[in-house]
């Protein structure tokens, strides 16, 4: 439907109270689900002496909640559309209660693992829907640019802050404590959200496609796999098959999808100007933010000697700025354009990171001030390219729309962990090439030597593998600092705005809603 040309396009009806209020309901599984992704860090000590895990087991338990959640992010996007986002949400938040109670009490490693799998299965319907219903929520390009922006800072502020809250409540409480705080919440959820959040779906969506399940999980599960473990254990031929078995899949998934009418990823999304650049650089902006955690992480537990929970704390700092940066980039973002702010964010994600090339084996203030400038400029990029992305495509695509970028995030971060993180470590390497083999592995094998060896030569060897580690962070840094700098030129270039706004795009073609 297009305007004659005498008159003006009309205006996007404007949110009012009830819409935020909304809003502030959404906010709460996204939280949830983000910090569970840290949730574990400091309660892992106390589930391995309670359920007594294999080494295996613990891994489990740690990246089956990951792996759930990327496996079928893509699917739940495209089920939300048909069936509806709200119903999603609750039907997702009862089975992230449910399973956050059965993690809680688990009696043994295999049903702890089981538990996360189903609290992972939860979060990959929590995640798409609430991004989605965002979209739904606002239809005015202001609006829903400053309400995208203070979604993407929760989201960041959620992973930082898992791991501090689970730290400060087994101080007082047992190992199952941490996951029971998510049982209320979903209950409230359930309380607040029929009443206030509105449903919306795809008014004709067509037929699900059951065969593209297995192929979107067959195309996702495999790489970032493959990627988590040549982060963990490096380069290795099996891990090089797994990304090659997920490329290959991933083929045979995007030629499905483009040959159907009612694909779970449809090709409309990508005739959307500032789609599919959206998704790459969200991508490129989630390497940044997790290849920077990799390195951050290690440094405050391994080369400054912190604590786990100090470590933790000190890590919060930079969230302090972050908080503030999403609003300021919405407000740029209206003001100057979101292509010349979505450059500077990148840019100034690379002053982050050349911050981190400066930092010695002693300077905690300059590691936390390269976070923090880094965070405020990913943060920035990713809320912008989220709206730009999200406000392209058709309305009643927006769950699979924020699929698309949610999987894009997964795949980013840990692309980021793998390449970033075997370039730190094969300088590391080099630079310890007469040590011991487990000091030639890992910063952490080191200290377990030197700790062996005692007296000056413990000292002298632990000295040198903190100094070989940093020396890898600088040349990861700077190669990070150059993918974001080159990025930032295609982000002004790419996103220019085109003749038709978002707010013509919301009235034209409406979502069918039912309150």
């Amino acid at each position: 439907m297009t305007n004659p040309p005498n008159l003006p396009t009309p205006a996007a009806p404007r949110a009012g109270r009830r819409e935020w209020i909304a809003f502030t309901v959404l906010l709460l599984p996204l939280l949830l689900v983000s910090m569970d992704v840290s949730v574990l860090y400091f309660a892992i000590p106390a589930i391995t002496r309670e359920l007594d895990p294999s080494a295996t087991q613990q891994l489990w338990i740690f990246d089956s909640y990951a792996f759930a959640l990327a496996g079928l992010l893509i699917t739940m996007g495209s089920l939300g559309d048909r069936i509806g986002r709200r119903k999603l949400l609750l039907t997702g938040a009862a089975a992230f209660g449910i399973a956050s109670a059965a993690a809680a009490y688990a009696p043994s490693a295999e049903m702890l693992i089981a538990a996360r799998v189903l609290l992972g299965i939860g979060g990959a319907t929590l995640m798409p829907s609430t991004l989605a219903l965002v979209r739904n929520l606002f239809q005015d390009d202001a609006q829903r640019t400053r309400a995208i922006a203070i979604w993407s800072g929760a989201m960041a502020g959620g992973i930082a802050l898992g791991s501090v809250m689970s730290g400060v409540i087994l101080e007082y409480f047992w190992w199952g404590s941490v996951f029971l705080v998510n049982v209320p919440a979903m209950l409230l959820l359930f309380v607040l959200a029929p009443g206030l959040v509105p449903e919306f779906k795809d008014p004709a969506p067509g037929r699900f496609d059951l065969i593209g399940v297995p192929l979107s999980m067959g195309a996702v599960l495999p790489v970032v796999y493959g990627l988590k473990e040549i982060a963990a254990e490096g380069v290795e031929a099996r891990y090089l098959g797994c990304l090659a078995v997920g490329l290959a899949v991933g083929y045979a998934f995007v030629r499905r999808q483009r040959s159907r009418e009612d694909a779970m990823i449809s090709p409309a999304l990508f005739r959307g100007r500032g789609f599919g650049a959206g998704i790459v650089l969200n991508t490129i902006a989630a390497f940044a933010m997790m290849g920077s955690a990799y390195f951050s992480t290690q440094y405050l537990q391994s080369v400054l000697g912190m604590g786990t929970l100090e470590a933790a704390l000190w890590s919060l700092a930079p969230s302090l700025a972050v908080g503030a940066a999403a609003p300021l980039a919405a407000t740029l973002g209206r003001r100057l354009g979101k292509g010349p702010v979505i450059a500077g964010g990148f840019v100034t994600g690379a002053a982050g990171f050349a911050l981190f090339g400066l930092v010695g084996t002693d300077s905690l203030w300059l590691l936390l001030a390269g976070c923090a400038v880094l965070a405020c400029g990913i943060v920035a990029v990713m809320s912008l390219v989220s709206d730009m992305a999200l406000a392209s495509a058709p309305a009643e695509k927006a769950g699979s729309a924020a699929s698309l970028l949610e999987t894009g995030q997964e795949f980013g971060g840990a692309l980021g962990m793998a390449l970033l993180g075997s370039l730190g470590t094969a300088v590391y390497r080099s630079e310890l090439a007469g040590a011991e083999p487990a000091a030639r592995e890992t910063l952490g094998g080191a200290a377990a030597t030197a700790r062996q060896l005692g007296g000056e030569a413990g000292a002298t060897l632990l000295a040198a593998a903190r100094e070989a580690f940093v020396h890898g962070m600088h040349y990861a840094a700077w190669g990070a600092a150059a993918l974001l700098l080159a990025a930032a030129a295609p982000a002004v270039v790419l996103l220019r705005p085109s003749g038709r706004s978002a707010q013509a795009e919301a009235v034209a073609e409406p979502v069918a809603a039912a309150h």
